[in-house]
């Protein structure tokens, strides 16, 4: 009795190839590659005008400076100063923003009848250009003929709102709170009308009171949206130009010179090209290292919970 042994069949198909790219990588190629240039080759230009001496008579040149302008950017006062002022501007108007925001969502998600219409007046100052926010501002502060400073008068507060400079920066600071905290509300009350009913049924038959609900229910549930609305408003903050150059023009005695103002300042008064380069550069190194922190923080407090 013999027995045969039979090889294995081998397919003659060929394994098949790995795309390179998938359906949605090549939908977006054609973007890609439109928007890359746009981006990199400025990106790339101010890194070198960082590096170098611009000089605009005679034509633009430049000199390569090596790390003079970087050497300079940390050992400037003034521009430490304008950091010391951002940093402050930055945790009053999202702090005021975040939490201002969430009252008045919390406010809207509770109102049963009329909350279309009341969100829509609330709307109306996200969509006034910054510009004009400033330029209200700076009329209703006049110390001649605005509105608040009349009722400041009123009140027995005969200072000039925008010529002193405690007041200066709280005015700034206000005016972009009162544009703002209408986008946080917004984004805060789509996250509140995502919240499960069953969720907040149970917790309430479970005895839960209001202020439990809110920290362990309803505060957990929209935290993704919260982050979503810190990202947006922080990246805003920390480059923030056009109120305080129209209301104050980074006085009075710079007391609202932020980085932003700063750098204006350098670029088209001084025309100091590559300094102004080199600070442009320093904001958006804190600026992602800002973002970065607030993802990290949300994202623990949301594996610990």
């Amino acid at each position: 009795m013999t027995t045969t042994t039979s090889a294995p069949v081998r397919s003659s198909a060929a394994p098949p190839r790995r795309r390179l790219l998938r359906f949605e990588g090549r939908l977006m190629a054609p973007g890609i590659l439109l928007l890359a240039p746009l981006s990199l080759l400025p990106f790339v230009f101010i890194v070198v005008m960082s590096l170098s001496h611009v000089h605009l008579l005679g034509g633009v040149r430049f000199d390569f400076a090596g790390l003079v302008n970087w050497a300079r950017v940390f050992t400037d006062p003034d521009v430490g100063m304008a950091w010391v002022r951002s940093f402050g501007y930055f945790v009053l108007t999202v702090g005021l923003e975040m939490g201002l925001g969430l009252v008045f969502a919390l406010c809207l998600w509770r109102l049963l009848r009329g909350r279309t219409t009341v969100l829509s007046l609330m709307l109306l100052p996200m969509f006034v250009a910054p510009v004009f926010v400033g330029l209200l501002g700076r009329f209703l502060t006049d110390s001649t003929f605005g509105l608040y400073a009349w009722v400041l008068r009123h009140l027995g507060v005969h200072t000039d709102v925008l010529g002193s400079q405690g007041s200066a920066f709280a005015a700034v600071v206000l005016m972009d709170v009162w544009e703002w905290t209408p986008l946080i509300t917004m984004i805060a009350l789509a996250g509140l009308s995502a919240v499960p009913d069953s969720v907040r049924e149970a917790a309430s038959l479970d005895g839960a009171s209001g202020w439990q609900m809110l920290r362990y229910v309803v505060l957990p549930s929209i935290s993704n949206v919260l982050l979503v609305a810190l990202l947006i408003r922080s990246m805003d903050a920390i480059r923030y130009f056009d109120i305080i150059w129209v209301t104050t023009n980074g006085g009075p005695a710079d007391a609202t010179k932020i980085v932003p103002v700063r750098l204006y300042e350098v670029a088209f008064r001084f025309f100091d090209l590559g300094y102004a380069a080199t600070i442009g550069l320093l904001m958006l190194a804190v600026s992602i290292v800002i973002a970065r922190a607030f993802v990290r923080l949300l994202d623990q407090k949301g594996l610990a919970r």
